[in-house]
């Protein structure tokens, strides 16, 4: 899979702030440009140049999920262009600086070692090109202040997504277990439920059964004790009040069993007159 195409290697997207600040960067460029009396005489040069490069800049600003082949042609088109904005007038070394803003774009279109790549590169240039026109210890002391930035930007910015995407894998999470709580409340309601189900079916029997029962003991009771009026009163008045003991428990078994079966009260029922 192509470094543009995979998900994990995808163009960062431009923040409001750092592009501000890149503007402001670009005026302070082109003003310095101006001001410096000795740049005059190579002033239309020097602003079509970085004309050029502002427009150039703007467009992979814009187009910000440009191939990388285009990227990388864009960013090399953007150095040519410094290095001939520097090579107008090397004393005029805060040209340097349009290299810094390049690090900005490196670190929000390419990854890992291609990332490091351009910016090694730009570190090169920057030291490199003030070194060879203005000598080594002024070019150095020149350059390093430029290349700090070079270095510190890109993982400012590298660090800074770096704690974006954790704080967005984090909300993921909590999302998904929120989800995952949400359908275990959902099965252990269920299962309560179901639970709730099995024993009002296993009282239904049981009271089906013990129904059932009850009325076969009275009949076959009531039944003796007709036989028995005739032939025997004292006997008959006993199982009477075998009978009616036998209906008194009957009731008491029915009602014991009927209040199992009702369903529990819902918390809206406690409120109800």
């Amino acid at each position: 899979m192509s470094e543009r195409t995979n998900p994990t290697t995808a163009p960062l997207k431009p923040g409001r702030i750092g592009i501000l600040a890149i503007y402001l960067a670009f005026v302070a460029v082109v003003v310095r440009t101006l001001v410096v009396e000795d740049n005059r005489p190579l002033l239309p040069q020097y602003i079509a140049l970085e004309l050029v490069y502002i427009i150039l800049y703007t467009f992979i600003l814009w187009k910000y999920t440009l191939p990388s082949w285009l990227m990388h042609l864009c960013i090399g088109l953007e150095t040519v262009l410094v290095f001939l904005i520097f090579s107008l007038r090397p004393e005029f070394d805060f040209a340097v600086n349009l290299f810094l803003l390049l690090t900005y774009l490196i670190s929000l279109f390419f990854t890992g070692r291609t990332r490091w790549i351009w910016i090694g590169l730009m570190v090169f240039l920057t030291g490199g090109l003030l070194i060879y026109y203005l000598g080594f210890l002024r070019g150095l002391a020149l350059s390093l202040t430029t290349i700090a930035g070079e270095i510190v930007l890109p993982a400012y910015i590298i660090v800074n997504h770096e704690i974006e995407t954790a704080r967005a894998r984090s909300q993921a999470l909590l999302n998904e277990l929120q989800i995952t709580h949400q359908q275990l409340q959902l099965y252990a309601d269920q299962v309560e439920e179901l639970a709730a189900t099995q024993e009002r079916n296993r009282l239904a029997r049981e009271l089906h059964d013990t129904v059932n029962q009850l009325i076969f003991s009275i009949s076959l009771t009531t039944r003796s004790t007709q036989l028995l009026l005739d032939k025997d009163p004292r006997r008959a008045a006993e199982e009477l009040h075998n009978l009616k003991i036998m209906a008194s428990d009957a009731l008491s078994q029915l009602r014991s069993l009927i209040t199992q079966l009702r369903p529990s009260k819902l918390p809206s029922d406690h409120n109800s007159p």
